[in-house]
């Protein structure tokens, strides 16, 4: 898939363009994907929300959407 991700996008956004990047944000913590505010938030957001490095986690994503 031709897709990049970036830490500033926002979480819907991601998931309107690219669904199957769900379990990677379900494995960072974000088990309420259909909430407004989760949808709402831009993934550098929710890193800081979860604890997770942004950088690493848009490298990680990043990667997992690459090998679809």
């Amino acid at each position: 898939m031709d897709f990049k991700v970036t830490k500033d996008m926002i979480i819907g956004d991601i998931l309107d363009k690219c669904p199957q990047a769900a379990p990677c944000l379900m494995d960072m913590g974000m088990h309420c994907l259909g909430c407004p505010s989760a949808r709402g938030e831009s993934l550098g957001d929710a890193c800081m929300v979860h604890g997770v490095d942004p950088d690493e986690f848009e490298k990680k994503i990043n990667d997992f959407i690459a090998a679809l």
